[in-house]
């Protein structure tokens, strides 16, 4: 393998898992939203001198991720809300809201202006908080946690269905509420795992699911299925309304006669 080639892993490897979890929130899929990573890579690989004299900082990486991508082959406008949020908003809204960016360095990103994304995120704000209600349940053993994330759902509007301590908690909880969306922990308080408790709800029934972690690169490693909704302890609110609004949109869009009125 060329030097140049493992030097460049090594300069983007940090900013990575980071950059699939945008892609995959954007796309709503694991799968488009690796590939829509790898093809940024690919392009780097093939003409290194992309990257400019800004590097391999991620400031830098989203935005040429943003350069050599093409929602339209990657994101499908279906009828219902999702046709009247277009896709620069939703990338506005999670560049900002979930990846941390300030409205300055997303117009840098976006090639658009500081205004310009302001004003998405706020039309998103409008929309999104009228028409995406949901019964949430909450799978997290750390009571202030718990507290935390039921207080940030209950704002939005949403209720919430219960909240699980436990892998056979959630599973039997799960059934009994059929949640529209799950937030879930990894590590539980008897030593279970909220993934395989995730797996267990999945073979039931078709739900979003966000994961919350203190170590995303653990999951995010592009070597085996992986969740395409992914919140980083400590967490922000405004990062979890994002996603949330991001995994319900998605999958509503997805569902026939899910569709938002």
């Amino acid at each position: 393998m060329p030097e140049h080639t493992n030097s460049l892993r090594e300069r983007v490897a940090s900013e990575l898992p980071y950059l699939r979890r945008y892609a995959r929130a954007i796309t709503g899929s694991q799968t488009l939203g690796d590939a829509a990573v790898r093809e940024m890579l690919e392009g780097i690989i093939a003409d290194p001198a992309l990257l400019g004299e800004e590097g391999a900082g991620r400031l830098n990486l989203f935005r040429l991720f943003h350069r050599i991508w093409n929602p339209m082959q990657s994101v499908t406008l279906a009828e219902g809300l999702i046709a009247h949020l277009p896709v620069s908003t939703r990338e506005a809204m999670l560049l900002t809201m979930v990846e941390g960016f300030s409205a300055a360095q997303c117009a840098e990103i976006l090639d658009s202006t500081e205004d310009q994304v302001r004003m998405m995120i706020g039309n998103a704000r409008v929309q999104l908080e009228a028409q995406l209600r949901a019964s949430v349940m909450i799978i997290e053993d750390e009571a202030i946690i718990a507290m935390h994330l039921r207080k940030i759902v209950q704002g939005l509007g949403n209720t919430v269905a219960g909240v699980a301590r436990t892998r056979d908690e959630a599973v039997a909880m799960a059934k009994d509420v059929l949640p529209d969306l799950i937030l879930a922990d990894i590590s539980l308080a008897d030593g279970s795992s909220g993934i395989d408790a995730v797996k267990d709800i999945l073979g039931e029934f078709s739900v979003p699911v966000i994961f919350i972690t203190a170590f995303p690169q653990r999951l995010l490693t592009g070597e085996r299925p992986e969740p395409t909704y992914l919140i980083t302890k400590p967490f922000e609110p405004e990062t979890v309304t994002a996603t949330i609004w991001q995994a319900l949109l998605v999958h509503r869009e997805s569902q026939p006669g899910l569709q938002a009125a």
